[in-house]
């Protein structure tokens, strides 16, 4: 039995370190007391070969989120984040061939007002086919296990696991993004990523990182715990970029599988990092491979100082500024590193006194 007194103060904190990353990453807006108000995007049209799809000004039409033509992407919203969020959209429609069918998935806190985000989405992007979806903190408040740094202890964090739980069952595949990167390719590309006969998910995969470094001394000194990856070529991939099968992620139970590790670390520390090693302990050496270009991760530094990164060697399709360091607070502080030039003309927000209405 959960000790109920535990539970509430557990999702006192995590609410609270949610509040203070919130007011962390819109420092210099919060303290002038200007609201973050963004530039309408211009309208991007399909090429001529494009498949069609439902033409409806209704972003709650079932009939077009079910649509076959449709390219589905999956984000979470929160109005710490919403700055980077706003760039990725931009970019996946900049740079598709279908941008008019391309159908956002949007997951936002049930906890918090969402009245804002939806505004500025439908400012900037007033012909973007979207839903919202309302993601309750207390279905996993309660197996968060504080990690190395508080950013990634919010419940929405959590919200890729129950993608199944949250879209239209007609939704069979979807691309899961976060809202620090930009993509400079086609996202239709990744998304047509060939999943096999029986893989659930697919992500660019590093074998040559560390995969021990992610899990504690006591995960690899417990015999029945490190023979987890026994049978399997278990290598890193970040979790920020998916192509994930929803069908067979509801077929094959894999939130539960997921939410079991969590309540093991929750009596016995196994990892470190948040919502990315579950991931790890369910699919590492189970995914279907990604080119390195998709996801050309790490840009934003470690998770504790935020250090200027270099890019990988090779092509690239998706830059993404995992870690700590956020390309627009870098470039607001000044000590911008030398990429997030490369973030940079995907920015909307508006000068603080502009004299655009």
């Amino acid at each position: 039995m959960k000790n109920p007194a535990h539970l509430i103060f557990f999702q006192f904190f995590t609410i609270t370190a949610c509040f203070f990353l919130a007011t962390s990453l819109a420092k210099q807006n919060e303290i002038t007391k200007i609201p973050q108000i963004f530039r309408e995007a211009p309208k991007f049209y399909n090429a001529p070969y494009c498949p069609s799809i439902v033409d409806s000004d209704d972003n709650n039409n079932m009939e077009l989120v079910c649509s076959m033509g449709a390219t589905h992407v999956a984000m979470t919203l929160d109005s710490a984040y919403i700055r980077g969020s706003m760039a990725a959209i931009l970019s996946i429609l900049q740079h598709t061939s279908c941008p008019q069918n391309i159908f956002l998935h949007f997951v936002v806190s049930a906890s918090t007002s969402s009245s804002y985000l939806l505004t500025t989405i439908r400012a900037s992007f007033p012909y973007l086919n979207f839903r919202v979806y309302r993601f309750h903190d207390t279905a996993v408040a309660g197996l968060i296990s504080t990690s190395i740094r508080s950013a990634l202890d919010c419940p929405l964090n959590y919200a890729r696991s129950y993608l199944a739980d949250l879209l239209p069952p007609c939704v069979r595949r979807v691309v899961y993004l976060d809202s620090d990167l930009v993509l400079v390719d086609d996202i239709a590309k990744l998304a047509a990523t060939s999943l096999g006969g029986d893989k659930v998910l697919a992500a660019p995969e590093y074998c040559n990182a560390n995969f021990t470094s992610y899990f504690t001394p006591t995960f690899w000194s417990s015999p029945s715990l490190s023979l987890t990856f026994a049978d399997r070529k278990a290598c890193y991939f970040n979790t920020g970029v998916m192509v994930i099968d929803l069908h067979r992620w509801r077929d094959g139970d894999y939130t539960r599988k997921i939410e079991e590790w969590m309540e093991l670390q929750k009596r016995m520390r196994i990892y470190e990092l948040g919502s990315l090693p579950p991931f790890l302990l369910v699919f590492a050496g189970k995914i279907a491979p990604v080119d390195h270009s998709w996801n050309q991760h790490g840009l934003g530094g470690d998770n504790f100082r935020g250090l200027c990164r270099d890019l990988h060697p090779g092509p690239v399709s998706l830059l993404h500024w995992s870690g700590k360091g956020k390309p627009w607070v870098r470039l607001d502080a000044n000590r911008p590193c030398p990429l997030d030039a490369l973030w940079a003309p995907y920015d909307l927000l508006k000068p603080p006194f502009s004299f655009d209405s």
